[in-house]
């Protein structure tokens, strides 16, 4: 059974994690071209990689693809 300090404190941690405001570190979408097609990607600060995420994809690409171009593309952009 979990220490009831633990979970508190990770109850604490999860709530303020959901409190973030992600469009306070939007940048400018851009578009990374593919040999299936162009890929749409909202990118964030350059160190906050993880949210990186695919806002549009070409037809039969899945959105978790997308989204791994997308970090892709922020990674090479933070180099």
């Amino acid at each position: 059974m979990p220490n009831p300090q633990t979970f508190t404190l990770g109850l604490a941690a999860l709530s303020l994690a959901a409190c973030i405001n992600q469009s306070a570190y939007e940048t400018t979408p851009v578009v990374v071209a593919t040999p299936q097609g162009d890929v749409t990607c909202q990118l964030y600060t350059k160190r906050q990689i993880l949210w990186d995420r695919a806002t549009h994809v070409p037809h039969g690409m899945t959105i978790e693809q997308g989204d791994t171009i997308c970090r892709r593309e922020g990674e090479r952009q933070k180099g």
